[in-house]
């Protein structure tokens, strides 16, 4: 039985627990113990005493992210357990192979652990903290990661100094947990890819759209490619080995390009395919406009987050209907446009609809192929809806 410090719900305020939804809202709460602390484990109480839950506690709207329902004593024992039932996941859908050594062992509220997001990178685990008890746990994460049976691990790092909430004042250091000087490439079915845990963007890279990225591979022969905000040029590598008779990437990052043509080199080392490359650091906007109409049969946009807080999303929509009216308007006829929103404040119908608007804008005929999402090891909890985060669209345009 656990000890934690008791927080005491508001009477009827826990409907949402017994429907087993991982967060409590300050607005829930009726009383909270004295002398509590951003992290500390605490036991949610209903207004009659029930035991609801056991979870960390955070300042903000979140005030609870729950780690198990009912009573449960969270140790070194607890998350052994939690992180071996993720890993089993994800051999049991095939994901650890001699040819893919990347993909995501923890996907926070996903993987019943909200605030903790683990990607794996060969035998590198990659450990971000999106809450302050998940900070305070990190030694004890890295403990059961190297200690799982079911996946190999020899390195954590731990990369949470843009993923804690600033008010909290944690100052985490970026730097290895265990192991270190890790080989930092990866393959992602078949093809290479140099990862940047230490400076790169998230844990390095965005593992997320591996299914899709073999999609864009499937329909890429003998067409032009355009891949827009490429970043590590993920797409445009799965575009050369589909046969694309050229490849353009485009990001405003200099050090992406750099990290695009490092990874077309590490997978081609034929004059062929780096003749079919170009990389470009430019704005995409500012690129788009100099692009003509039928210079690019396949055109792909998959910008950074638009708005990653709801008092952005107006701004966001606009965004996304300004970049998708330019895509539908310069791609080539029967060309297709793969076009994505990672944005979790954005919703599939509101995304959608910024589409359609940007497609009416131009007039042009377009047709819905494909309705993306994110893979299977970024599961969605079926208790938390908003845990499905990426969207995405293939339009045929006439």
């Amino acid at each position: 039985m656990s000890t934690y410090p008791v927080i005491r719900l508001r009477r009827g305020k826990e409907e949402s627990l017994d429907r087993f939804h991982p967060w409590v809202f300050s607005g829930a709460i009726a009383s909270l113990p004295e002398g509590i602390e951003e992290g500390d484990l605490v036991s949610v109480l209903t207004h009659d005493g029930k035991i609801a839950g056991v979870g960390h506690y955070q300042i903000g709207s979140i005030a609870v992210r729950i780690l198990a329902f009912g009573d449960r004593v969270i140790d070194a024992a607890f998350y052994a357990e939690a992180l071996e039932q993720a890993a089993r996941m994800r051999l049991a859908i095939g994901l650890q192979r001699p040819d893919n050594t990347a993909f995501r062992l923890v996907h926070g509220e996903g993987d019943f652990l909200p605030g903790l997001v683990v990607d794996i990178y060969g035998d590198t685990a990659v450990v971000q903290a999106h809450s302050p008890g998940m900070h305070f746990a990190r030694e004890v994460i890295a403990d059961a990661l190297v200690s799982l049976k079911a996946i190999h691990i020899n390195n954590v790092y731990y990369k949470s100094d843009t993923t804690l909430p600033f008010k909290a004042r944690l100052d985490p250091v970026n730097d290895y947990l265990r192991g270190g000087n890790a080989d930092a490439v990866a393959l992602e079915n078949g093809l290479r890819f140099n990862i940047d845990w230490l400076r790169g963007q998230k844990t390095g890279f965005f593992v997320d759209q591996r299914d899709n990225r073999s999609l864009l591979e499937h329909y890429s022969r003998g067409r032009r490619v355009l891949n827009m905000f490429c970043y590590t040029g993920g797409f445009s590598v799965y575009a050369l080995r589909g046969g694309a008779e050229r490849v353009v990437s485009v990001d405003s990052s200099a050090k992406a390009i750099a990290l695009t043509n490092a990874n077309v080199a590490l997978n081609f080392d034929t004059p062929d395919a780096a003749g079919r490359h170009d990389a470009v650091a430019i704005d995409a906007f500012k690129f788009l406009d100099g692009v003509n109409t039928g210079d690019y049969d396949l055109i792909v946009l998959d910008p950074p987050a638009f708005a990653k807080h709801r008092n952005a999303l107006a701004n966001a929509l606009r965004g996304y209907r300004r970049l998708n009216a330019a895509g539908i308007a310069k791609v080539a006829p029967g060309g297709l446009v793969f076009t994505f929103s990672c944005s979790q404040a954005v919703s599939r119908e509101q995304f959608r609809l910024a589409v359609f608007s940007a497609a009416a804008s131009t007039g042009r005929r377009v047709r819905i192929l494909h309705q993306l999402t994110q893979p299977a090891d970024h599961p969605v909890n079926i208790y938390h809806p908003e845990g499905e985060y990426l969207k995405g669209l293939i339009l045929y345009v006439e």
